[in-house]
């Protein structure tokens, strides 16, 4: 299944764009999923633009419902706040006898609220869910704003690697000294729901990142031309790179007539074309006509879905490998080459951690496992050249194996 996840600056026109992409991709045969991941989105906005409903709502995978709109297309939304309540009933139910043990008093769901950042959890579990969606050949999500998407993507890697951390796989042992750890202590150790829990935990944070990792997966930027859009692109560019997530193409929405007679509308169509046409020097931009006003309903949705290279390719954007570049016989160093388009200087630091690297690019920062052959080598420098980061790995006499 090929999967489109649409984001970019607040305000920008991601669900218009979202359902203008569904609409040219169904109208092109394929069989699409929208789903709606953004919590400032109206709750009708894409059903208000694609509708009316042609059928009732009904579920298209596992824990995950949808209604059908114009030309097949199926619609769900997420509600994060049943989610969080749904889960966390679960969650006191495994873990009762512990809660008795501490005299402790489980919570309703009629008295639940969700807590920050239940959206990105809800968010993550129905990607999960849909991607296994029978009779889908495209799923687009309407992702949150930029910098909270690349937050949200990031997601699954670093907890599986705090659960790792936290709960590693020696647990086992430790469970079988349990009984006599806590006749010393004197006191309970965790129970076994605990340890089941994290392996649950694990299985779903790594099914999906097996979603947004997938070499079918990739993202559709969207931002209206300007300067108020280029450095929130160029960050949040920054942060895709750093988490090897594939930009296909960026959508320039409300794009202004060229050739108006009036001066106003010519000056900012020229000013919209510069922005536009230095974005296109590294992306394929897909520019978007403004209407004039918001869109509406479907038929204003369908001249938006007639723009060419609207609908998505069939084929993937594949990522980038971070190559690791042999250069021991002319400098004796490896250099480990990290694409990071529109990086500066001043947005970048690393630290070296054991077998990991830390990398810092702007507001955005991962831990990274080195490759086999640098654990074996020390950092000596970096350079930034051309938006890549170069960083020289030197060989540590003491690891590196001998010539004979």
């Amino acid at each position: 299944m090929h999967t489109l996840l649409i984001t970019g600056p607040g305000g920008a026109g991601r669900t218009t764009v979202a359902a203008a992409t569904a609409l040219a991709a169904a109208r092109q045969g394929r069989r699409v999923l929208l789903l709606s991941g953004d919590p400032g989105a109206p709750d009708d906005r894409l059903v208000e633009l694609l509708g009316p409903t042609t059928g009732p709502v009904a579920e298209v995978a596992p824990g995950l419902r949808a209604v059908p709109v114009a030309h097949g297309i199926r619609a769900a939304r997420i509600d994060s706040g049943e989610e969080f309540r749904a889960e966390l009933v679960a969650l006191q139910e495994r873990g009762a006898s512990l809660l008795g043990m501490l005299g402790g008093r489980p919570l309703g769901a009629e008295e639940l609220t969700e807590l920050p950042g239940a959206e990105q959890f809800a968010l993550l579990r129905a990607l999960r869910r849909a991607a296994s969606a029978p009779g889908v050949d495209l799923l687009i999500v309407d992702m949150p704003p930029l910098h909270q998407a690349i937050a949200t993507l990031a997601l699954p890697a670093q907890l599986r690697r705090y659960l790792a951390r936290l709960l590693p796989a020696e647990r086992q042992a430790a469970r079988a000294l349990r009984p006599v750890l806590a006749q010393l202590a004197g006191v309970p150790m965790p129970a076994q729901w605990l340890y089941e829990a994290a392996a649950r935990w694990d299985e779903e944070l790594a099914a999906v990142e097996a979603v947004v990792e997938s070499p079918a997966t990739e993202l559709r930027l969207v931002a209206e031309p300007g300067p108020a859009s280029d450095e929130a692109l160029r960050t949040g560019r920054l942060g895709l790179a750093l988490h090897r997530l594939p930009v296909a193409s960026l959508v320039a929405n409300r794009t202004v007539p060229q050739d108006s007679a009036d001066p106003w509308v010519a000056d900012l169509a020229a000013r919209q074309r510069k922005h536009a046409d230095r974005w296109a020097a590294e992306l394929t931009v897909v520019p978007l006509t403004h209407l004039g006003r918001d869109p509406r309903d479907l038929r204003d949705l369908t001249l938006l879905a007639d723009t060419d290279g609207i609908a998505p390719r069939e084929a993937a954007v594949y990522r980038r490998a971070w190559a690791v570049e042999d250069r021991l016989a002319e400098d004796g160093v490896l250099v480990w080459a990290v694409p990071l388009p529109g990086a500066r200087k001043s947005d970048l630091d690393l630290i070296r951690r054991g077998d990991e690297l830390l990398l810092t690019a702007g507001p955005y920062r991962r831990i990274v496992s080195l490759p086999s052959a640098l654990r074996r080598c020390t950092v000596t420098g970096a350079a930034l050249t051309d938006g890549e980061l170069r960083v020289r790995f030197t060989p540590d006499p003491q690891l590196w194996p001998r010539e004979r």
